[in-house]
């Protein structure tokens, strides 16, 4: 059966009459080994976690090689059109957006980890300020602003959409001394898309500014940041090219321009000054003096190229492509015994969720669902808590007192009993095909349909093929 449905996919590639189907990224239809010598085509389905690189992203990054060079007060026709194309894509980012070119200014950093730190480095938060964050939030959104300010979280229902009841409340609490209401755009592991201009209101009316990580929501759902005079406005957002078809290692925090001309940077250096002298240090305005040592240019050409393309179709027709690969996907999760799913189940609202989908295979650990999803059907998933432990927890009603014997387990270095999930995600370039492919593949794993034996290991809490040879991996790419 998903022999058949392997080929199934790959006529629905060139058959599906949508711009959609035009769309190609890098390593699409690569075929890998799996089982007993037999090879399958790779079905991606953790775009959550990073997205191949489309094609045309490729084939600008290879074009512009031959004319890159280093950037910003370089006298060479190289470096001139290299300092060019850089700035250039900062209007572009801002375009795509919708900042308010004025008074924002685009900081290029690695990722959305780094912007999130950057800005908690930069609002001179104190131990009195009160910054809010969810429990929705991935790592990056909480952690960095613990040893800034008094940092709370914000609760979530049972099923995992944020209980904005409590925001409300807390909000007016600390009205006064709250400097920072910070939010994920879309939820990592449900796909839940919080209502971020009305949480921006609302902390517009408090006093306090708003942070949206857009991590996830931006390759899949317009933003428009909108001008500083609304109380909608989106104070600050953070975004990885990772995520958005471009893995060249560039991400942005995007904010607003005053705030990051007050102080010092937090990295200082190279390209981050006017004038130094023995004593005196007179700084650059941003975003440069935010953007210490040379930048990633190449980083900088594929995340515009990658802008390009999805500008280029349209975010809308991107939304309604993706929502209806996650509807389907709803649908025949469904109607599989054994299957549960963790957030929303309800019908799919371009306004409600993103394309990923967490659930639990009854009776089968999370880590061995993924690696049988892997080593017998060629498909890329993810599994664990997705680097959002205090909201996988919640979700799985896991106690206080349970969650510490699991801490006690891996401060001992076993983590083969570590509660998690598996995740599904789509991308742009995913199809109905896939779907099947999956499930297909799913229906297999719960009816114990596999054909092999799957041994853990407890210091990774990894399952793998008992007679799996890690060898095998050099022969198929080495450096």
């Amino acid at each position: 059966m998903v022999d058949h449905l392997y080929d199934r996919y790959l006529t629905m590639q060139t058959t599906e009459n949508t711009v959609i189907s035009d769309i190609k990224v890098c390593g699409q239809g690569t075929l890998i080994p799996i089982f007993n010598g037999k090879h399958a085509r790779y079905i991606n389905l953790d775009n959550a976690a990073s997205t191949p690189a489309l094609i045309y992203v490729q084939e600008k990054v290879n074009e512009f090689l031959s004319w890159y060079s280093s950037v910003h007060r370089g006298a060479g026709f190289k470096s001139l059109l290299s300092t060019h194309t850089m700035e250039a894509g900062r209007n572009q980012l801002m375009e795509f957006v919708g900042a308010d070119s004025e008074e924002d200014c685009v900081i290029f950093v690695k990722n959305t980890t780094e912007a999130i730190n950057k800005l908690a480095n930069r609002l001179e938060l104190t131990k009195d300020d009160v910054v809010l964050t969810t429990l929705m939030e991935h790592h990056s959104n909480d952690l960095p602003w613990r040893s800034k300010a008094r940092t709370l979280h914000v609760e979530t229902l049972e099923d995992g959409t944020l209980d904005l009841f409590d925001l409300e409340q807390k909000i007016d609490r600390h009205k006064g001394r709250l400097r920072l209401v910070t939010v994920t755009g879309a939820s990592n592991v449900t796909g839940i898309m919080p209502p971020i201009y009305d949480i921006a209101e609302l902390a517009h009316a408090a006093g306090a500014q708003i942070l949206v990580d857009c991590a996830q929501l931006a390759p899949h759902r317009k933003i428009v940041m909108g001008p500083t005079t609304s109380p909608r406005h989106l104070d600050f957002i953070a975004l990885s090219g990772h995520k958005m078809y471009a893995p060249f290692g560039t991400g942005a925090l995007i904010g607003s321009k005053r705030i990051f001309s007050k102080g010092v940077p937090d990295y200082t250096g190279g390209g981050t000054i006017e004038v130094v002298t023995r004593d005196k240090v007179y700084w650059t305005s941003p975003p440069h003096s935010d953007e210490a040592g040379s930048p990633n240019v190449v980083g900088v050409i594929a995340l515009n190229a990658s802008l390009y393309v999805l500008s280029s179709i349209g975010m809308e027709a991107v939304a309604r492509h993706e929502s209806e690969l996650t509807a389907y996907a709803l649908e025949k999760l469904n109607q599989l015994k054994g299957i549960q799913i963790f957030g929303s189940t309800k019908e799919v609202s371009l306004n409600d969720r993103l394309g990923v989908i967490a659930f639990s295979v009854a009776g089968v650990p999370h880590a061995k669902v993924a690696s049988i999803l892997s080593f017998e059907g060629g498909i890329g998933v993810r599994n664990g808590c997705f680097c959002a432990h205090p909201y996988v927890l919640r979700l799985l009603g896991i106690s206080p007192e349970d969650v510490e014997i699991h801490i006690s387990y891996v401060l001992n270095g076993d983590r083969s009993q570590l509660p998690g999930l598996v995740r599904v995600s789509i991308g742009i370039y995913n199809t109905l095909a896939d779907i099947d492919v999956f499930t297909a593949m799913l229906e297999k794993i719960i009816s114990g349909d596999y054909q092999d034996d799957y041994v853990v290991n407890p210091t990774t809490g990894e399952y793998m093929p008992s007679n799996f040879d890690t060898r095998l991996l050099e022969q198929y790419f080495h450096s």
